[in-house]
């Protein structure tokens, strides 16, 4: 029985299931690993008549998943529980008891038409859903399943697997989900908009994010409550943090969620650089119209980023 063999292909999409499922790296890992000692253990009496093993496998991962969320709270941005701000130069209000949503590492191997399945907008907005209508919209809307297939997944009739997809679609849209011009990194002027933000950042030059910021862009930054919405708000928290936390910075290009983002070290006074934050962009024709910002040790270790610089 070569058990890790034959399911080894297979790790990387179902932890990709496991995260859209949670929100979480963390979770999703658990979740893996969970689907993973299931698996082995019922692996001898797996028919390979009856169901492909990725059918099998992810059988066992979605119902992992609905297991150990069903009585789990949603993970939120801060724009999904409180207003936005006014008030850039305000104190910040840290929400430690929050399980916040999570960024996801980008793979490498990963294809463009899966990139749009991992933003991080979609995966907040499925957060909304109770978790037996976020699985049956993952595998039907964005792993492209069957009704039958789903409903197997789920031991649904097929018709209480299409209520559930109905539900959950305008349940999705109510969330004002619309990403259609977002572009995908590797397009020449995503890659311009992220290099000029990247240098603008290293001169702490506020003025120079004006022309790569939308009229209406967010920032947000869990763990903290507070986010705003336009670009004024955006320069002047920027420059808030150049005022705090001086002007010597380091920052290096990071994908996550099929996104192009930064982690960005601060200077220490003594010639090093400590890690300060990770963000994650949302790039349209117009500018970078969303910045995930994350200062969360958790998000720092899945993305395997150094301490210093």
């Amino acid at each position: 029985m070569d058990f890790e063999g034959r399911t080894a292909p297979f790790r990387r999409e179902l932890l990709a299931l496991c995260y859209r499922m949670s929100g979480s790296n963390h979770d999703a890992e658990d979740l893996l690993q969970e689907t993973m000692i299931r698996a082995w253990r019922a692996f001898d009496r797996y028919d390979e008549t009856r169901a492909s093993l990725r059918t099998w496998l992810y059988k066992i991962a979605t119902n992992t998943c609905l297991t150990e969320l069903e009585n789990r709270g949603r993970r939120p941005l801060p724009s999904g529980l409180v207003a936005s701000g006014d008030d850039p130069e305000g104190p910040l209000r840290k929400g430690a008891e929050v399980p916040w949503l999570q960024p996801f590492p980008d793979d490498p191997a990963t294809v463009a038409e899966e990139r749009g399945t991992l933003r991080l907008a979609l995966i907040a907005a499925l957060q909304f859903l109770p978790a037996k209508q976020r699985a049956v919209l993952i595998l039907r809307d964005v792993l492209a399943w069957s009704a039958a297939e789903t409903a197997e997944v789920l031991q649904l009739t097929p018709a209480a697997a299409n209520s559930a997809l109905q539900r959950a679609r305008a349940k999705l849209k109510e969330t004002g989900l619309a990403e259609e011009d977002v572009l995908e990194p590797d397009d020449p002027k995503c890659v311009d908009f992220l290099n000029r933000y990247i240098a603008a950042f290293e001169r702490a030059d506020v003025a120079a994010f004006t022309d790569l910021l939308t009229e209406d862009v967010l920032l947000e930054m869990p763990p903290f409550y507070n986010w705003f919405r336009g670009r004024e708000y955006h320069l002047r928290f920027i420059a808030r943090v150049f005022d705090q936390r001086g002007t010597d910075w380091r920052v290096h290009p990071i994908a996550a969620n099929g996104q192009p983002g930064i982690a960005v070290y601060r200077g220490d006074g003594d010639g090093g650089y400590v890690l300060h934050t990770l963000h994650v962009f949302t790039v349209t024709v117009a500018g970078i119209s969303h910045n995930h910002t994350f200062q969360d040790d958790g998000v720092f270790a899945a993305f395997k980023l150094a301490g210093t610089a």
